[in-house]
């Protein structure tokens, strides 16, 4: 791994990792219930979470198992809602630069929190500690809290009762919101919310993020940022001297 650039910057970095990691585990003690109560069996539910590792899909998948759906529906749903982790990946590549098992590794915990946090680092160095502090923090606490919530089950009620859902919404909009500042984010992120809204009551759960994340593409090929030129500064040497000084007598060096 490079060597950091600052240290405050890593340090940042490895705080907001670690409290969206956490605000994101907690939540997992409402999969963990929810799943066993839907009538997957403790083994299952921890394999699916193991696995899958993507909360949407795997909420989307009891969903749907406990609604007394088919098993092709609910694989269906899963693998639609997990399609965004395509997009992340196309983002988050080329700042790891990882290969070999470092791969895997990497595509097993990109997700949106993990993603959130590496793209809200000043520069790649500190972007991967990001990342992986987030990824890796999120799939144990996670798991950890999965496993929790299966084994209390009912004792545990209902977790959305306690707000641990809006928990990890929260902290995830903390990190997404200073990226807002611009207007030309302020525009992406407003139609991306209307499309979302507008889908949500006639599309299965997926679609809308999938559309979401076509409105930001649309936007960059239709519209796409500009860079302000910055005025090409002459060289030294280049400058022209009064007549009788010593660079009108030998040349620049």
């Amino acid at each position: 791994m490079n060597v950091l650039p600052t240290d405050p910057a890593a340090r940042a970095a490895v705080r907001q990792g670690v409290s969206v990691s956490v605000a994101t585990g907690l939540y997992g003690i409402s999969f963990g219930a929810l799943s066993v109560a839907a009538g997957v069996g403790l083994g299952p539910t921890m394999a699916l979470s193991l696995l899958m590792f993507s909360g949407g899909s795997q909420f989307a998948l009891i969903g749907v198992i406990g609604a007394a759906g088919t098993p092709v529906a609910a694989i269906a749903t899963a693998t639609l809602l997990g399609l965004r982790n395509t997009l992340y990946g196309a983002v988050v590549s080329p700042l790891l630069q990882v290969r070999g098992w470092r791969r895997i590794a990497a595509a097993q915990v990109t997700i949106d929190e993990s993603t959130a946090v590496a793209v809200a680092q000043p520069d790649p160095a500190v972007s991967r500690i990001g990342f992986w502090v987030t990824g890796l923090g999120v799939y144990v606490l996670w798991n950890a809290f999965v496993l929790l919530g299966a084994l209390a089950g009912d004792a545990l009620g209902d977790p959305r009762a306690w707000g641990l859902d809006a928990a990890a919404a929260a902290a995830f909009l903390a990190l997404v919101w200073p990226r807002l500042a611009p207007r030309r984010a302020q525009l992406v992120a407003g139609l991306a919310v209307a499309a979302t809204a507008v889908l949500i009551p006639f599309v299965p759960p997926g679609i809308p993020v999938l559309a979401a994340a076509a409105v930001a593409i649309v936007v960059g090929l239709v519209a796409p940022a500009t860079v302000p030129a910055e005025a090409p500064s002459e060289p030294a040497g280049d400058t022209p001297a009064e007549p009788g000084t010593e660079s009108d007598r030998e040349p620049a060096r």
